[in-house]
């Protein structure tokens, strides 16, 4: 499932995939196969991402277009 929010988001904050990737520890290459979906973006990771970039992750996964975390 291609998380097209997450993409954005980074795009939006002026951040690389290499830049996000160090945010999450995990290597570019990992981190641009959960931006294009063949990978699966662990929910530890979504959180992570969530507080970050300051939206739900409602909104981060697409479930919402609400942008306020609760």
């Amino acid at each position: 499932m291609k998380l097209q929010r997450v993409e954005d988001l980074r795009i939006d904050f002026d951040l690389t995939q290499k830049e996000v990737a160090d945010i999450l520890h995990c290597q570019r290459e990992v981190y641009r196969r959960y931006e294009k979906g063949t990978r699966e973006l662990p929910l530890s990771y979504a959180i992570i991402l969530a507080k970050h970039y300051n939206v739900s992750l409602d909104y981060l996964v697409g479930i919402s277009d609400n942008k306020t975390p609760v």
